[in-house]
């Protein structure tokens, strides 16, 4: 049977060699995004002292400091208009449909980036034992378990670049969704952010390169949001001002989580 969609579903042609392409990317994009997953996850278990950078000293640090903020620099740089058309030139796509993969393609190589780069400075300052050992590798996980429930919530069709290589090769313009309420969304707008920042301070081996890394990126994820709380506010001023009324920015409510209106998700 042809699994090729109808003419009435589609929103544009795509010939059978574009369609190959833009199925490539997707593959590309979710395999680097496995990739460096399990690597972040494994480095910054370890204190970041697995990285393949032969630098030492005052070099070693200057190069791991440019890593860091390698991430977050560029991470935002190219949601701005010219970092988009960039993306657009990197994958070949004039149209910007597949803005959404080749940003998280991006994003992807830069932690894989960071984390294989990085100079292992050896400096350890305290390695959990015992009781706490345990209560580590437990908070570790749970932090962990936090992001991936963040990622669902914020919808993983756009976190993991599904979004926009999935629906062009079938023909159809990816759309986005208004942004979500639901799920942990109803405790803090910054799901994600502070997950993600709880990833850094959790694991059960402390080290200098941990703490220049937990520094640089907890500030990135104080920071960084605001530029995409311009751009909802921008798309959507009533429904999100009302939302940003009620819930706090970035620590999450404890005790009285805002009620789910049925939004959907969104980035």
């Amino acid at each position: 049977m042809d699994s090729t969609p109808s003419r009435a579903a589609c929103d544009f042609d795509l010939s059978r060699r574009d369609r190959v392409r833009t199925i490539a990317l997707g593959a590309a994009c979710h395999t680097t995004f496995l990739v460096a997953i399990t690597t972040m996850i494994v480095s910054l278990h370890e204190g970041l002292q697995i990285g393949l950078g032969r630098l030492a000293g005052r070099s070693a640090t200057i190069a791991n400091a440019a890593l860091a903020l390698s991430f977050p620099l560029l991470h935002s740089w190219l949601l701005t208009g010219r970092g988009a058309r960039l993306l657009d030139r990197f994958v070949g796509d004039e149209s910007g449909r597949l803005r959404t993969t080749s940003y998280a393609l991006v994003a992807s190589l830069q932690l894989l980036f960071v984390f294989v780069l990085w100079s292992p400075s050896d400096r350890e300052l305290w390695r959990a034992q015992g009781n706490t050992r345990f209560l580590f590798e437990m908070l570790f996980a749970a932090s962990w378990l936090l992001l991936a429930r963040a990622m669902y919530d914020a919808g993983l069709a756009i976190q993991t670049g599904w979004l926009g290589w999935s629906e062009v090769a079938r023909g159809r313009i990816p759309r986005f969704k208004p942004f979500p309420t639901q799920g942990l969304f109803r405790f803090t707008r910054q799901p994600v952010y502070f997950a993600f920042a709880c990833t850094l301070w959790s694991s059960p081996v402390l080290t200098w390169d941990g703490i220049l890394l937990g520094v640089v990126w907890t500030l990135y994820c104080l920071v960084g949001p605001l530029h995409k709380e311009s751009r909802i506010l921008a798309r959507e001023p009533l429904r999100y001002a009302h939302y940003r009324a009620r819930v706090p920015y970035f620590l999450p409510f404890i005790s009285r989580p805002l009620r789910s209106d049925g939004g959907s998700r969104c980035e």
